[in-house]
């Protein structure tokens, strides 16, 4: 069993940053998601368990970083810069047994989720 805990999330006006945070009780390859109201869960970013492969999601690519901490490696960060009201979301990262950069996309490889964080950018 894989546990992920999120944490980082809040208001901020647009235009700020924040960095998201995902501690998990292993190292595993690990992909950031959000979910707005009313709309379906989106892919974001995902990273390898080594961390030297990463992948974004056209709609957040340049704006938002993906990397891990460069002790135990189990903890995977959101670094999302220049944020916007659409932005606005419950942030999750997940991951599955055969989850990795080349399967980012790919919801049935999701095994374990964490319980979200909301993100709330202003205008």
């Amino acid at each position: 069993q894989l546990q992920l805990v999120e944490s980082g999330g809040g208001l901020v006006q647009a235009g700020a940053s924040l960095r998201l945070s995902c501690a998990g009780s292993r190292r595993t390859a690990m992909g950031w998601f959000r979910q707005a109201p009313g709309k379906e869960r989106e892919f974001l970013a995902a990273i390898s368990t080594a961390g030297g492969a990463t992948y974004y999601a056209d709609s957040v690519k340049d704006r938002f970083f993906i990397s891990r901490d460069d002790n135990t490696g189990n903890t995977v960060f959101l670094q999302m810069n220049s944020l916007k009201p659409e932005d606005t979301a419950v942030y999750y990262c997940a991951t599955g047994p055969s989850y990795s950069p080349v399967t980012a996309r790919d919801f049935s490889r999701i095994r374990y989720w964490g319980q979200g964080t909301q993100v709330t950018v202003s205008s």
